[in-house]
């Protein structure tokens, strides 16, 4: 019994018999050796990838199903390669697997870099910046192997990450606030907003509005769980000795809600997955197709958001109208495209 639940005893760690032993990775995590069963080394840490997994699919079937850009495509399969390696490094604690966990998250982050900083520019720069990306993931990856050093890899992606995300908060807001577009707008732009009827331009303007306040909801959910996620990682790698002890007094089932690395794995999972679905239609803004694809967002707290055509929202009458009076705007923009 712990603190008065029921509960039964952690069972001892057995790091010497597991079917993977001995522990090659140069990095090892708070959770306890092959406690559970010998055929896995770290059975929380391992099962909750199932979730990078899951959304992995999710992600790459609407790509193909609602035909994303294929940039994003291949940023879901990366996605999804990520907690695969995650799975098979935690299950076996081999230097192989965690190169595979960790590089994956390097490759994806450049993958994402190259989303971002590409649209809109010419050929050529496309392909510049292509190869610059590509020659930094092998970099990181060659000089990573050298070092042995996962702090080395935890900056590198925490930069790239961090470079990402600001560029894409930039390009979001010159592009879609009202007030910006005109004056620092960087996508191109398909119609003169001065050849549209005044009363199609405010509406224009109000979905507009409606659409960035939803990408921010999105973006402070987003990363507010990755970086909680990060900051329990954190005090996992920090306190190990102590929340070890904590397990073993409360037992399981509750032992297992102090896995600080399985809640880090849950958290950037539905973070990284915020993120990736917040390009899909933040792309699809810049494109201005803002009336063919909709954010379907059902619960904020309680469901995962993704990006499908608006048709397909309307049918299944499950989504979250947030434009008032948009019907109405999206009437006028069919007449006054007519007229034009």
């Amino acid at each position: 019994m712990g603190f008065g639940l029921p509960s039964f005893k952690y069972p001892a760690a057995r790091p010497e018999e597991g079917y993977w032993a001995p522990v090659t990775s140069t990095i090892n995590w708070c959770e306890e050796d092959y406690y559970a069963t010998v055929y896995s080394a770290e059975i929380i840490n391992t099962l909750t990838n199932l979730l990078f997994i899951g959304l992995g699919i999710k992600g790459i079937r609407n790509c193909l199903k609602y035909e994303h850009d294929s940039v994003f495509l291949v940023a879901f399969i990366g996605y999804l390669l990520v907690g695969s390696g995650s799975f098979a490094f935690h299950s076996t604690l081999k230097y192989p697997m965690q190169l595979v966990d960790e590089l994956n998250m390097i490759y994806t982050a450049c993958l994402m870099c190259y989303a971002t900083f590409s649209f809109s520019q010419s050929r050529i720069v496309r392909q510049v910046l292509a190869a610059g990306l590509l020659s930094l993931a092998v970099f990181i990856t060659l000089y990573y192997h050298y070092l042995q050093d996962p702090l080395f890899h935890q900056n590198a992606f925490a930069i790239i990450t961090a470079v990402v995300l600001f560029r894409s908060m930039y390009v979001m807001e010159v592009n879609i606030r009202p007030s910006l577009k005109a004056k620092y707008g960087t996508a191109p732009v398909k119609t003169d907003p001065m050849s549209l009827p005044k009363s199609l331009r405010v509406a224009n303007a109000h979905r507009d509005q409606a659409i960035l306040k939803e990408m921010w909801l999105m973006v402070a959910l987003g990363l507010s769980i990755f970086l909680g996620g990060f900051g329990i990682w954190a005090l996992d790698n920090q306190y190990c000795s102590s929340i070890r002890r904590w397990r073993h007094q409360v037992g399981l089932p509750w032992g297992i809600l102090l896995e600080g690395h399985g809640w880090w794995h849950l958290m950037t999972g539905i973070g990284s997955y915020f993120y990736i679905v917040w390009a899909i239609w933040l792309r699809h803004c810049l494109n201005e197709r803002q009336d063919e694809y909709v954010l379907k967002w059902p619960s904020m707290l309680w469901s995962i958001p993704e990006v499908v055509p608006r048709l397909e929202a309307e049918k299944s009458n499950s989504y979250r109208e947030s434009l008032n009076g948009y019907t109405n705007g999206k009437t006028d923009k069919s007449e006054a495209r007519k007229s034009v």
